[in-house]
């Protein structure tokens, strides 16, 4: 096995043992990089030299015993940022072409705090521009591939990421999701990917695209390895005004001591929808009797239809889009207004109309009553439950070019996920197996700030199976 195709938690003990360098890991991940970029696309750009020059400096200090694994969680793994995250010095584009010179001068908490856990930055990964989509093919620099079949998407809007882990090219990324963008291209990818409470991990940096929904993650290979990038990222920043007080536990540790015995977890049979493709919702139900003989307890229960999440994040999401990319004039920073794409063209003048006189209560007033409406739905069931388990997406990776034609298309690949974040919930995908030869994930929801709850279920099940040989 290459250095590349480790799991974080494999790498370090590699690094402990000193049988691998960071350097090793390292330039195994750029390799596999250079090979696999032509026919995937995952990448906006790639950091080699400071990445090589950062780990030596990883090796360095952990060597001299300057580092230890205790004052630097993450030191010397290679980490990809979905290219949304601001990096002092370095190129962030958000996949448009607007910022396609844009060198931030500061860098986003989440970069800051990746940074001195000792992760190496490798790169700036591929993306729906300004995250607009569910496929990456909005971006300004083509879209994204699937590492399991090169002729289909890898989702969105954080494709790049899912598709880099997906394919080794990196050990881990980190993704942002707004409404099914961590978990619907970690499905389609076969990869973990966490989307914590909103409020858990800081914005600031973050490009925004929906501000009152945006929630930076982790993609990995593992359960645990999600667990260690979200004690890392997650947390109170000053710089950010909507991040919680709430400590941060070490949810690594909390994996191991977290029994699923007696828990319950609801089944939504609104979610199991009928025009799934076929062996979806079958897949998704056998992985449930593997939680049911770990000792978790199933409950059928019913949600609100999630096709009223569409509409709803519709007109929030597009309003929250008006109002930020009205900074992106060309004055201060990056190009003009006319090198928007068409997508983020149709989403503001779609947000603008619905903010205007005339227009808000009828439009904007009555998606956030109806979004209070879906939070006291799940609040309600979280009376009876612990958690909540279904399909993450109702469909497999699809073709290339499939969005090309649905001006909808990212509402309804995300139609599972919507709702859970428009309630600012804690969510995680996890691969379950295959139909048709592609990935199928299936999501966790759980309570505001029930990450560790919803990372032990996750971990118990990927324990208890190897889905890849669920084909």
């Amino acid at each position: 096995m290459k250095y590349n195709q480790l799991s974080i938690t494999q790498a370090q003990e590699l690094l402990k043992k000193k049988e691998a360098t960071s350097l090793d890991l390292t330039k195994d991940c750029l390799e596999a990089i250079n090979t696999l970029e032509p026919k995937l696309n995952a990448f906006v750009t790639v950091f080699k030299v400071e990445a090589e020059a950062a780990a030596k400096l990883a090796d360095k200090n952990l060597k001299s015993g300057i580092w230890t694994f205790a004052s630097h969680p993450l030191a010397g793994i290679p980490i990809a940022l979905k290219d949304n995250f601001s990096t002092a010095g370095m190129k962030t584009t958000a996949s448009s072409k607007v910022l396609d010179n844009f060198y931030p001068p500061y860098d986003s908490t989440v970069v800051k705090k990746l940074k001195e856990a000792g992760a190496i930055i490798l790169g700036k990964t591929n993306m729906d521009a300004w995250a607009h989509g569910s496929s990456t093919e909005t971006s300004d620099y083509g879209s994204t591939k699937n590492p399991y079949d090169v002729g289909r998407l890898a989702g969105g809007s954080s494709g790049g990421s899912a598709a880099a882990v997906s394919s080794h090219e990196v050990i881990a990324a980190i993704g942002s999701e707004t409404a099914g963008s961590i978990r619907q291209p970690a499905s389609w990818c076969g990869v973990v990917g966490m989307k914590p409470t909103y409020g858990r991990v800081s914005r600031y940096g973050v490009v925004a695209m929906g501000s009152s929904l945006d929630s930076p993650g982790p993609m990995t290979k593992t359960v645990a390895d999600s667990a260690l990038l979200l004690s890392v990222i997650a947390g109170l920043d000053p710089k950010d005004a909507t991040t919680s007080p709430n400590p941060v536990p070490n949810y690594l540790q909390e994996l191991a001591q977290t029994s699923i015995s007696g828990l319950r977890i609801g089944i939504p049979k609104e979610y199991f929808l009928k025009d799934a493709q076929p062996g979806i919702n079958n897949l998704i139900i056998e992985a449930s009797k593997q939680l049911e003989k770990a000792g978790a307890k199933l409950i059928e229960i019913s949600l609100l239809d999630p096709k009223y999440s569409i509409a709803d994040y519709t007109i929030i999401q597009r309003a929250e889009v008006s109002s930020n990319l009205a900074r992106y004039t060309g004055v201060r920073y990056g190009g003009g207004r006319e090198l928007l794409g068409a997508e983020a063209k149709r989403r503001i003048m779609l947000g603008t109309y619905a903010l205007s006189s005339g227009y808000y209560d009828a439009y904007y007033k009555k998606g956030e009553a109806v979004r209070q409406l879906l939070k006291d739905d799940f609040s309600r069931v979280f009376e009876s439950v612990d958690l909540i388990l279904a399909p993450t997406t109702p469909t497999t990776s699809l073709p290339v070019g499939a969005s090309a034609d649905s001006a909808m298309f990212g509402e309804l690949a995300d139609v599972l996920v919507e709702a859970s974040s428009l309630a600012g919930l804690t969510g995680i995908n996890i691969p379950v197996g295959f139909v048709g030869g592609l990935p199928v994930g299936m999501q966790l929801i759980g309570r505001h700030f029930a990450e560790s709850t919803v990372l032990a279920v996750a971990h118990a099940y990927e324990q208890s199976v190897n889905w890849k040989d669920n084909h």
